[in-house]
């Protein structure tokens, strides 16, 4: 069964495999096990309940979505999320973010964690099954 994923002109397109995906900015949409986001209306859900993020805590869901199983550093995502100098702001601030939003995600046990950190690097998203 193939699933399809609307783009800003209204078109629908064929939704690839997680490994087959690329950096694609017409996408709008995104699901991946029980976590469906909608970039446009900046919407998430996890299992059919919404999940009310910051629009910090969004804008690197957005990032880390869109490069599946790419690294970020801290220093990447400060520079694409707040787009500026990265020296003021700190390791601490992303690690706060990734921790709220990781929290209000984990809406279940059975929830996976779709953030995975890379010790001393920073951040990836990567779906995997809960057993």
């Amino acid at each position: 069964m193939t699933e399809f994923v609307r783009e800003y002109e209204g078109n629908c397109v064929p939704r690839f495999p997680s490994y087959l995906r690329s950096n694609n900015p017409s996408l709008t949409e995104f699901q991946e096990g029980n976590l469906y986001v909608c970039l446009e209306q900046r919407l998430v859900r996890v299992q059919d309940q919404t999940v009310n993020l910051t629009a910090k805590e969004f804008d690197i869901l957005a990032l880390l979505i869109r490069n599946p199983k790419r690294v970020f550093t801290y220093e990447m995502i400060i520079d694409f999320v707040w787009n500026e100098d990265y020296s003021y702001y700190s390791r601490k601030a992303v690690n706060n973010h990734i921790s709220n939003m990781r929290k209000k995600l984990k809406i279940s046990p059975d929830v996976s964690d779709y953030i995975k950190s890379v010790a001393g690097v920073g951040y990836k998203f990567e779906y995997q099954p809960s057993p």
